[in-house]
């Protein structure tokens, strides 16, 4: 089974919020009763109040509307099985992820241009082959080597500077992780597109580019950013400063990025505002050697979410009744 919009899967980490948030006021509550006596006695004398009748309420509206998440996502599952030949390359994109991508030079800002423009890469380039890795002072494996595009733009959506902690930008550290992430065939175009603005270079860059060259593998590097430069937001309409209390302004380091694109075999392209980066690369990657890859796929999908709405619904008339049964009972006690 699949989502056809994953992304509303994210809202379901509100629902472990609530639980705190509830059980928070339960605890309250019964701090509060306990200040005018036994909190059974209390609730005899406020037969409208009722723990149990809380609860089970507050569990079947949160299931109800952790299903309508769901129903947003669209589960669905393939009908049909067919096999697909396609040629196509490998390419590993290494995303920079220091706290100098969120700089406002670009529009919106450097990572989140970027992160657009894998996307469009990924909606272009179906067909091949494609991993993510994302690097600031380390470097991780944010997604192995795959032709499932849908997973790719889903993790995309996770990417911030905060999943790597120690900051930098070690790029050799990037392009060796990036390396690691082609599969064992010689005979297809593999390449890597490392997606910085180069700021805090770590050193080791272009030895690390020569290396992937002389395995094959093609390095290509995306400057983004401009050479004015931009300034770092922390928050509250504040910019990042230094030492001295004046605002950081963070440059792109057009020299490295050529350097290291020179060293890995490969061609250096600054990210603008426009889309002609992304063009170029491509035509470069449709240049390299590609080997057929066989992918199965589904020749049509079966849409599911009425399966979770039509449960959200019977929860939530369930709450009716609930609501109504207990108001028909005060009013008779009355």
């Amino acid at each position: 089974m699949k989502f056809a919009t994953p992304e509303y899967l994210y809202l379901l980490l509100f629902v472990p919020l609530a639980i705190v948030i509830y059980y928070y006021a339960c605890y309250r509550r019964k701090r509060r009763l306990k200040r005018y006596g036994n909190p059974e006695l209390t609730a005899r004398l406020v037969p409208a109040y009722s723990t149990m009748r809380s609860s089970v309420l507050f569990w079947t509206s949160l299931i109800a509307v952790a299903l309508v998440i769901v129903a947003l996502a669209r589960p669905r599952y393939g009908k049909g099985k067919t096999t697909v030949t396609t040629k196509g390359v490998e390419m590993v994109v290494a995303l920079d992820i220091s706290n100098s991508m969120l700089a406002d030079d670009i529009y919106p800002n450097r990572l989140e241009k970027a992160k657009r423009l894998i996307k469009r890469l990924a909606e272009q380039l179906k067909g091949n082959k494609m991993a993510l890795v994302v690097f600031a002072g380390d470097a991780y494996v944010q997604l192995p080597i795959t032709d499932d595009f849908i997973s790719i733009e889903m993790f995309l959506e996770s990417i911030s500077t905060n999943l790597v902690s120690t900051q930098g930008t070690d790029i050799g550290a990037a392009i060796n992780m990036a390396s690691r992430c082609f599969t064992p065939n010689e005979n297809i175009g593999k390449a890597i597109v490392l997606i910085t603005d180069g700021e805090n270079h770590e050193g080791g860059a272009e030895e690390a580019a020569l290396k992937a060259s002389e395995n094959g593998h093609k390095v290509f590097i995306l400057g983004i950013g401009t050479a004015k430069g931009g300034r770092i937001p922390t928050g509250g309409g504040n910019f990042l400063r230094d030492r001295d209390g004046q605002v950081v302004v963070t440059k792109l380091n057009e020299e490295m990025a050529m350097n290291i694109a020179k060293a890995g075999n490969g061609l250096y392209l600054q990210v603008d505002n426009t889309n002609d980066a992304q063009k170029i690369l491509s035509d470069q990657l449709d240049k390299m050697n590609k080997e057929e890859m066989t992918t199965e796929m589904y020749t049509g999908y079966e849409e599911l979410f009425l399966y979770p709405i039509t449960l959200a619904i019977i929860l939530l008339f369930m709450d009716l009744i609930i609501v109504a049964v207990a108001d028909s009972r005060n009013r008779k006690e009355k």
